[in-house]
């Protein structure tokens, strides 16, 4: 049992703890220090969901039907484009990268921005539903305890994430600061963009 909750947290983690479009997200949002709380929820809760999706064995309806994929490349390919160009457009704004309330986007529009970069991104389905789900399967009768740790892996990172980017308030105090992260943001944005549409392609 403990050895199925180890695995389960390691196998989450070293899927979660990457450069992507939810990261770079919550990590904006932490450093604005306003709306973490909604956004860490809303991430883990997919989480849950897509993880208990993939240990039930929906992982294969996936496979079997390849051009929802397909659908969810287009859609979240143009997605990412357009949030890099809003990260761009901020880079040349510096008049607008004011941390604090003021700076951020409304509840509504944030809660969007956030379920959006998790379910329309397909390598979410491919790495949490398909992979981990076939980890999780090798554990045949103590693969739900994977899965917990695969769940509770998702909620210490994003609350690390989000919680602890305000650590990091001093140096983004700096309109500069705020200009290269949203410099990396726009360029992992339009990359990550790039690769889900010729994906698609």
């Amino acid at each position: 049992m403990i050895a199925a909750l180890a695995a389960g947290f390691g196998t989450g983690l070293s899927l979660i703890v990457a450069i992507g479009a939810q990261n770079a997200f919550v990590l904006r949002q932490g450093l604005h220090g306003g709306l973490v709380a909604p956004v860490v929820l809303v991430c883990t809760v997919s989480d849950v969901l897509l993880i208990a999706a993939g240990v039930s064995g929906i992982g294969v309806l996936l496979q079997r039907w390849p051009a929802a994929l397909g659908v969810l490349s287009v859609l979240g390919g143009l997605f990412l484009l357009g949030y890099g160009c809003l990260a761009a457009r901020r880079v040349f704004r510096p008049a607008s990268l004011v941390a604090g309330p003021d700076a951020l986007t409304s509840p509504r529009r944030a809660l969007l921005t956030c379920l959006a970069l998790t379910w329309l991104n397909p390598h979410v389905y491919l790495d949490t539903v398909l992979l981990l789900g076939s980890v999780a399967g090798s554990h045949h009768g103590e693969r739900w305890i994977f899965g917990i740790g695969a769940v509770f892996a998702s909620a210490v990172w994003f609350c690390t994430l989000g919680f602890g980017a305000r650590r990091l308030s001093g140096v983004f105090a700096r309109p500069a600061a705020w200009r290269v992260l949203d410099a990396v943001i726009a360029v992992t944005m339009t990359v990550l963009g790039v690769r889900m549409l010729a994906a698609a392609g």
